[in-house]
């Protein structure tokens, strides 16, 4: 009988170690993609690779809550032999993760309860939950359910009503003010708001129709070309003024020099 039990259990065992290890290499392939393939990888094969990993976690599950596999929970392990050296066996077993089996790591991997640290949260959170009253622990449920539904509503929602809810929300929101545009058009139409000064500096004022110009700046001036000798012609000499009610008359100079310069042109330049 005891036997059988040892049997079954080592059948049990290996059963467990090789799901395990099915679900490992999922996992190492996973996480492959995701570091190495993160470009190419689509939210379709994210999906599918979870999916795999939750039919195998549901496997092992069935098998441990399977009547032929017998319970681990009544086998202890106890450590035989603890060493500081470092054991290949062992490293090879745990493929390099655990080297050495001491009295430090012993009691992490042979824990059957939470952290200290762990377990005194666990505590802390259980006090609290006795603190609150039946009443005030009911108006907490219903909140959060509130809340979940909301949220499924709109993640059930089809997305061409999200799209829609976005853009009316967006024409319905003013993207001016019309206090700006109604003083912009005023000052630019009426001249509403400008302030009314004038630029420093004295004014001259023109003849009738004409308008006034302003000193400081670039002005217009007629002159003309009266007749006089060919001294007054020159850059920046003097130009004898028009005499009243006669046209003004290009000396001869001038007309010597233009037809002189004209003939020296070439040809293709006229």
């Amino acid at each position: 009988m005891q036997q059988r039990e040892e049997k079954q259990l080592e059948a049990s065992v290996e059963s467990l170690i090789s799901r395990v290890a099915h679900v490992k290499n999922a996992l190492h392939s996973f996480i492959y993609k995701l570091e190495n393939e993160y470009e190419r990888l689509t939210w379709p094969s994210v999906l599918d690779n979870f999916a795999l990993l939750s039919g195998q976690l549901n496997t092992i599950n069935k098998l441990l809550k399977n009547e032929k596999t017998p319970s681990f929970r009544n086998q202890v392990i106890i450590p035989l032999l603890l060493s500081q050296d470092r054991d290949e066996d062992l490293a090879k077993l745990t493929e390099q993760r655990v080297p050495v089996f001491s009295h430090e790591i012993v009691p992490d991997y042979l824990r059957t309860k939470p952290d200290p640290e762990v377990e005194e949260q666990e505590k802390q959170l259980s006090a609290e939950a006795t603190r609150i009253g039946p009443e005030v622990a009911q108006k907490q449920i219903q909140t959060l359910n509130k809340l979940c539904s909301n949220l499924l509503e709109k993640l059930n929602n089809p997305r061409d009503d999200r799209d829609a809810e976005s853009t009316a929300i967006r024409q319905n929101k003013p993207s001016f003010n019309p206090a700006d545009t109604n003083a912009l058009v005023g000052a630019v139409a009426f001249g509403k708001g400008l302030s009314k000064c004038r630029p420093p500096g004295p004014v001259s004022s023109g003849h009738p129709g004409q308008g006034s110009i302003m000193s400081g700046g670039p002005t217009l001036q007629q002159v003309t070309i009266g007749g006089g000798s060919a001294q007054q012609t020159g850059l920046g000499g003097p130009v004898a003024p028009q005499q009243q009610g006669q046209p003004g008359k290009i000396p001869s100079s001038i007309k010597t020099n233009i037809k002189s310069a004209s003939s020296s042109m070439h040809p293709y330049t006229r």
